[in-house]
Order: structure tokens, then sequence, then C-alpha cells
């Protein structure tokens, strides 16, 4: 027997009952925290004393919750046991539970009816169907409470019929079976007893809820799903998971369950419709539990349900969840404080804040907790009794009960601060006429805003706006969207007034509102973000190329929401293991093919791409930083792919592959700009028999992720023309073919203008020992002795060809190819490369034009003043072609505009290879 304690846990009356009736079965429960072995272990002890199962079950119970009073409340703070264990073993003690009454329940109605049945399959033998019990809420995320009832939904995999009993008799629908088996399992859990119950049981979240049947078919499940699933049965089923029978888990034959439920709760497409669908969940909330404190006060003091409770942690959680969950597979997760790191991870909130919102809603949960251990009660409010409140401040480690009360006060004002923020109210903008519902007014409708457009407004705008009242996709809009549509010209209009965004930014994103019209979230995104909406305002403002790119991709648009976007760079490290994370999510819910891993690579890729685009517009990087940062964005994607490509390779041969990839132009010399193609060469070094045929199917397929086109666009264009032989050589070499042909070993040798292009080559992927043997090749290659006049020649009518490709039409400089322009400096540095550097080993590294227009001058190659200056102007060139592509204008200019760039560079080429009257 176990002795009765004597700590704090002996205050509980709950405790104090259990302990008088259970005194001599307290022992069969093993020391410790309760786990479910311990739990089997004593409900077998417990049925070998001659009670049912059903008694049995219940005893258990009463023992489990005794052991956790004492665990948690007895001792110093420091010596308590953690919230986790407590939950945990909660949800084991449910999970057992109906498994016992699950398998109970099915022996006794298996032989009155026979064996519920699929439907034959071909001629197969019919196998058995099954009852899937869902845990929802608490208990399907594994945090469930000591005093909690159980949200379950019962799903059946197949229709169908029993086979009924030996002699023919007995036989039913699959429908009826499993109604009469959560009947049976209720009785086993739900009833009350002289010994209590196991569980209270809730079904209210079951399609239709109680008007619907108490067990519900796979097949009727997803058809419920797809015609009248409701927006907030989307958060219900976020935390959903089948807690039994076991054996369906362990067998895996529970997953289909997933199949229907992902798609129903996470969206492809960023999900803002659902903040008011929310909003409007919270209030009915608020408003029941305003009834019920009416004329009774003390009921106000909710740790779940009122202001800063439990509930509003929860539904901050859920709602950034269900918004990105759809993109973003590493949020999908049930318990809280695990989906709070993550959304800290991701970047939905600050890490600080995260952690506070942890921290209270572990508090919340203890002081929870101890409201329940008084008298088992299914009760969330704080006691009214002085003892009983100090009982709970005490056991929660405060000496004094205002310290303990002045501790949840500031643990709820947090939550209620960041609730609020995020959705507990959406006020009206000033000007923008009332919210939906203020003061009992409805806000202005779209028809009387097109009928009564402002005076005031700027005449484009109001034109513009004007031509929505015969628009065939505002007209098809819902009246909800409609009034988002309303506020948001409201508030854009208000703005325009104030001179914060241009009238050319508000008629851009008009022209980029009107195609995404029915994806009404994009207009949610807007309305509920007050910050993404002024950001892309500023954003299409200030060039043309965003608005094109945000066409293309527009769920980039949520990175707007990010307040650190503008203070941060790139981070390869960080982006490869956030893709290595959603692939690790997809792979744990099966959802791992080959379509989604393509378009995971591409959500990543444009997000990236348009955070990057951002900062640039807003003029936080330079020319320079915005092409390493797509550099370094390009070589991640290369590596990620490579290695998710090889592992679906069916005819691999080993784990990693003996493979490099060298870049060559703009990822060679870290150029890239928005929309480059990407020049590499593929090359392995494998010495097994079939490795050539491995590879070239290797890069075939790799190609094909890179630049095929998907739902979410594509990657790259790929131009492997550099390879040994061009277009008519292999897809990818043998790294000793490769070294041949570069260092003009044997019949089949490079071009000069491959060695030209060979100054700008990179090893962007592979194994280090191929890294320095390609740095050795590159380095004898460009370091080869060479007749510097015959070298001069050939770059200089190299340099005559790629100009008369592209003649230029009057006297207008073209940054790039006209006399003076970018090209010209890049020949002159690839020939002083090429011919120089074994003197100069400073120009042998790869450090780009500008750096080693500086070298060239400081070993003395360069007059005095011209390496410098060329360098300058090379790097305004590169900002003007830059700006150009932004706003979609030529990179051509009206002199005398870029003269003295244009000029440096004439004394570059001029000082290197003498008068311009040579070409």
């Amino acid at each position: 027997m176990t002795p009765m304690t004597s700590g704090a846990s002996a205050y509980s009356r709950f405790v104090q009952r259990i302990q008088r009736r259970y005194a001599s079965q307290m022992g069969l429960l093993p020391e410790g925290a309760p786990v479910r072995a311990g739990m089997e272990h004593c409900l077998q002890a417990l049925l070998a004393q001659g009670l049912e199962t059903g008694a049995a079950l219940r005893v258990l119970r009463q023992l489990v919750m005794e052991r956790l009073v004492v665990l948690d409340c007895d001792g110093d703070p420091a010596n308590q046991a953690a919230l986790t264990v407590v939950t945990r073993a909660m949800t084991e003690l449910a999970e057992l539970a109906l498994d016992v009454a699950t398998r109970t329940s099915r022996a006794a109605l298996e032989e009155l009816h026979g064996l519920p049945q699929c439907p034959d399959n071909a001629g197969a033998p019919a196998s058995d169907a099954q009852l899937w019990v869902v845990g929802m809420g608490k208990l399907g995320a594994r945090e469930l409470n000591v005093s909690s009832d159980i949200d379950l939904i019962y799903i059946y995999d197949h229709d169908g019929e029993t086979s009924g009993r030996p002699d023919g008799r007995g036989r039913i629908s699959n429908h009826e079976f499993f109604a009469h088996q959560v009947k049976a399992i209720y009785g086993l859990i739900g009833d009350t007893t002289e010994h209590g119950f196991v569980f209270r049981v809730d079904l209210a979240l079951r399609p239709n809820g109680n008007s619907g049947p108490a067990a519900i078919s796979l097949n009727a499940l997803e058809e419920y799903f797809q015609a009248q699933g409701r927006e907030w049965e989307r958060f219900a089923w976020l935390k959903s998971r089948v807690v039994a029978p076991l054996e369906c888990i362990q067998n895996g034959s529970a997953q289909a369950l997933r199949g229907l439920i992902l798609p129903f709760v996470f969206r492809r497409y960023l999900d803002y419709n659902v903040f008011d669908s929310l909003r409007t969940l919270h209030r009915q909330i608020r408003e029941h539990a305003a009834k019920r404190c009416a004329g009774h006060p003390e009921r106000a003091n909710d740790v779940k349900i009122s202001r800063g409770g439990i509930r509003e942690i929860e539904f901050t959680v859920q709602l950034l969840q269900v918004v990105r969950g759809g993109q973003f597979p590493e949020l999908r997760t049930r318990p809280t404080v695990d989906a709070l790191g993550r959304l800290a991870h991701a970047g939905l909130m600050a890490q600080e804040t995260a952690d506070a919102l942890a921290r209270a809603y572990e508090f919340l949960r203890r002081v929870e907790h101890r409201i329940q251990y008084l008298d088992d009660q299914q009760t969330h409010v704080l006691p009214t009794r002085d003892d009983d409140l100090n009982w709970i401040s005490q056991t929660m480690g405060y000496s004094d009960c205002c310290l303990f009360l002045g501790e949840l006060d500031a643990h709820r004002e947090l939550v209620a601060q960041e609730f609020d923020k995020l959705l507990g109210g959406k006020p009206a903008c000033k000007g923008c006429g009332k919210a939906a519902g203020s003061n009992g007014s409805a806000p202005l409708q779209l028809d009387d805003l097109l009928d009564n457009l402002s005076a005031q407004w700027p005449s484009q705008f109001r034109a513009r706006v004007a031509l929505w009242r015969k628009h065939p996709k505002v007209m098809a809009l819902r009246d909800d969207s409609r009034a988002r549509l309303t506020q948001l010209v409201q508030r854009t209009a208000l703005w325009l007034g104030e001179g914060t965004v241009t009238e050319e930014a508000a008629l851009r994103v008009i022209d980029w509102i009107e195609p995404l019209l029915r994806r009404e979230s994009y207009l949610a995104l807007l309305l509920e973000r007050p910050a993404v909406h002024v950001r892309l305002l500023r954003l299409l403002g200030a060039a043309k190329w965003p608005a094109r790119y945000l066409l293309q991709h527009p769920g980039v648009i949520d990175e707007l929401a990010s307040d650190a976007l503008l203070h941060e760079r790139f981070d390869r490290a960080a982006f490869a293991k956030e893709l290595q994370l959603r692939l690790a999510s997809l792979k744990r819910t099966g959802e791992d093919d080959e379509e989604a891993c393509l378009n995971l690579l591409r959500r990543a890729h444009h997000a990236e791409v348009f955070r990057t685009l951002a900062r640039d517009v807003e003029g936080v990087l330079t020319v320079e930083q915005v092409a390493d940062d797509l550099s370094a964005l390009a070589e991640v994607i290369l590596a990620v792919t490579t290695d998710w490509c090889w592992q679906r390779l069916k005819n691999r041969h080993r784990e990693s592959p003996q493979f490099a990839i060298i870049a060559y132009g703009k990822l060679g010399g870290k150029e890239l700009g928005y929309g480059s193609d990407l020049d590499i060469v593929f090359v392995y070094e494998d010495e097994h028999e079939q490795a050539a045929e491995v590879y070239a199917a290797f890069v075939r397929k790799l190609i094909n992720w890179l630049t095929v086109k998907t739902g979410e666009g594509d990657l790259f264009e790929i131009d492997t023309a550099l390879r040994p032989n061009g277009n008519s050589g292999l897809l990818v070499t043998s790294f000793e073919a490769y070294t041949r042909y570069q260092q003009q070993r044997g019949s089949n040798t490079a071009w000069t203008w491959e060695h030209q292009a060979m100054t700008r080559a990179r090893f962007v992927l592979g194994e280090e020992p191929l890294r320095e043997r390609f740095e050795q090749v590159r380095e004898s290659v460009i370091t080869a002795p060479r007749d510097a006049a015959l070298l001069r020649d050939e770059i200089v009518s190299m340099r005559e060809k790629v100009r008369a490709a592209r003649p230029i039409k009057g006297d207008r400089f073209d940054v790039k190819h006209s006399t003076g322009g970018m090209v010209d400096a890049e020949f002159v540095v690839q020939f002083l490369v090429l011919s120089q550097s074994a003197k100069h080993p400073e120009l042998v590294q790869n450090i780009g034009n500008i750096a080693l227009l500086q070298c060239a001058e400081a070993v003395g190659l360069l007059p005095q003043g011209v390496g410098q200056q060329a360098a300058s102007a090379y790097r305004e060139l590169r900002r003007v072609q830059h700006r150009a592509r932004l706003n979609e204008e030529p990179t051509q200019v009206d002199p005398p505009e870029l003269q003295a760039e244009r000029d440096a560079i004439k004394a570059l080429w001029t000082a290197v290879f003498g008068s311009w009257s040579s070409i």
C-alpha cells in the first residue's frame, strides 16, 4: 500500500476522496510519472482483481490523477513535474482507454454481427473495415489537461456490410455496426458509474455537429470537406490525430486520413481569408462567456477563454499555421509550444514574442491544472474561496496570493496584446470609412464608391478605378471581397492624398490586383496587413519589374509582412536548412513526391529573390551586393536540387554523386541578375563501369528539375554551350576529358574564346578534392604561355564579332555593347588575365572585373589612374544597367550622359590594345 501524502497535494478534495476510496489499490500503479507501459501494467492488475473493463479503466484514471497531483504540487517548484509530464500522462491514458474500449467493443459486436467488411475488389478476398478514433484539440496535440473532456470524431474506412454470424443471421451495414460500436465505446469510458468516468466525451466537432451521424465513412468525410467544410473547422482539424486503435496506427493504415485532412486545413496559396472566420469564432466564444458571467462576476476570471487566456494563445498560433502551412510544411505541427518555436524560426513571429507566449502558455496551463485538481471539475475559472486561491498560489511557488495574481495578470496582458495585434480588431484606417459593424453601421459599398468617386482623388487613379464599374471580375466578387476591395481603394486614396505613395504606384497596384481578383485571399492579406499594403505600393512605385515578378509569383507578397526584411541579407546556410526541414515535413506526411519537391524549390527560390528585390528597390543593397546574393542563392539551389534529384535517380550506384558543377559567365563572376540564365558545365569523376550512362541520365533529370515549369513557375534557364565541344558535345563529361580539352592535350582542344570564359569560371558544387583539381586546371589554363600579340588579335577580332552581332542604332550609347561600354572592359580584363597571369599571380583569382582592374593597375600593367577610373566607370555602368532593367527601360542613353564613364573605358582599351582604329 502506498502511504498517504502529507504534502500540498493533500489539500485537494479530489485527492482526499481517491486516497480514501482506493487506498488498497494505489500501489498497483508503478512509482514515478505515469506512462503508458505502467498504466497497462496497472490495468491488468485491476482486471485480475475481478473488475470489469469499464470499472478497471475508471479506477486506473483515479490512480493516475492522484499521482499527477502529487507530482505536480508537492515540493518546491523546481522539483515539481513539468507540464509535459502531466499532459503526456493524460494523453497516454486517453489513448490507452480508447484502444482498450475500441478492441473490447468490436469483439463483442463481431460475435453478434460478424466482421465489418470492405467491398470485394476484382474478386480478391474481402478485408476487414476499420474504425478510427480521431482525437481533436488537446488530445490530438498530445497536450490533454487533467480534467478535460476529449473531443472525438469516429471515422471508418469503408462502407459495406458485416459477414454475419456462422448461422447466417445478424448481418448489418458497416455504418450500423460502427454506430453501435461508438455507443459501446462511450459506455466503457464516458458513462458515470460508482467509479466515476474515464473521460467526458464530446462529439460536437464531427461533420454536421450534433445532427450528424456518430461515425462517418472516409468517403463521406471527403465529400463533406469539399462541399460543406467551414473555415473554423480547419482550425479544429489542424490538431486532429488518429489515437486508436493502436494496431491501425502501427500498421500505417490510419495514414489514409491525412490525405484528406492536409489539403482541407492547409491551402496551396496564402490564406488570409481565415482571419475573418477566426475573428468571428473568437467573438462567439467571448459572447458565450459574457452570457455565462451575467450575474456571476466570479466566472469572469477564466484562464482559458477570458481575455489573454489559453485560447487566445492557441488561436494566435493556429491562425499563423493555417495561413502559411500550405506553403511551409514545417509549420504543420500540433503542440502549441512546438508551433511557437517553428513560427519564430520561420520569421513569422519575433523569437522574444514566441518565448514570452510559451512562458505564458505554460503558466496558464499549470494554473488551469490546479483549478481542476481541487475537485476534478471541468472548469478554468479561478476559485473565489481564499483558501483555494492561496493553495494555488503556494503550489505555483508564490508566498503571497497578490504576487501570484500580479504574475497571472502580466502574462494575460501580454497574450491579449499579441492577440489583438494579430487578430483582435480590424479598425478602420483614418478616412477609410468604419469597419463592418462599427457603431451598427455598414462600411461603404463598392457600388456606392464607384458611383461617387471623390473629385479630390488624382485624375488617373480616379479614371482607372472607374473602369471597375463594368469589370467582369469585379462584378463576380462575393460581397465580403467587394467590401475588402472598397476599403483597399479608400486606404490607397488616403495615402495618395497624404503624399505617402505616388499615383504611379497606385496605378501599378491596380494593374497587379486585377488579374488576381479571383484569388480573394490577396485582398484579405492587404486589408489585414496595412504595412504590407504600403510596402507594396512603395515597391511598385520604385520600379516596373517588381510588378511583373509579383504577377508571376503573387504568393511572395507575404514576405513584405516581415519587419526584418530590409535589415537582413541572404543566409545560404539558413536557406538550405529550411529547405531540408520542409522536405522532412513532407516526408513525415507522405507528400514528398517529385512534384511537391519541384514546387517547394520554386516557392523558396521565388520568395528569396523577392526579398533581395525588395531590399534592392529600397536602396538597402548595392548592385554588387544584389549580384552576390543572387549568385549565392543560385549556388544553394543547385546544391539542394542536385542532392534531391540524385536521391530520386533510379539507377544511382552510390549514396552521393562524384560530380561537380562549374559556373561560367555571370554566375561564375558572381554578377548574376534577376532572371539571368546559368552558364554551367557538368563533370564527373567516377570509376564505375556505367558512370557515363548514369551521369548522363542524372544531368538530364537535373536540368529538367531546374527548368521545367510547374504551377509554381520554373527556377532557371540553363546554358551548357561552354561544355567541351559546345552544343555538339556530351552534356556531362569526365573530369579527365574536361582537363585534356582545356589544357589543349590531343586533337580536341578549347578555343581562345573558351579560355576567355575560363577567366570567369568558378567551381560551385562538388567535393573538395575535385575543387582543388579544378583550381589547378583553371590556373594552368590561365597561366599557360601565350603569344601576346596573337592573343591580342584574337580577342580584338572576337570583340568585333560581338559588336557586329549587337548593332546600336543612331548615336545612343548602350552601357553594355557600345564602344566604351562594359563589354570592352570585360575583354580587356580577359586579355590581361590570359597574357599576364604567369608573371602576375595576383590576376589568377576570379575576384571580379572591378577588383582585377584595380589589381592590374597596382602591379603596373595599366597607367596610373586608368585602372581605378575604369573600375569606377564599370561599377557605374552596371548600376545604370541594373536600374534600367528594373524599370524595364532601354539600357541606352543619349550623349553626353555617361560620357565620363565611356571615356574611362576607352582610355583603358587604348592603354592595352592601342587606338580604336584597330577595330
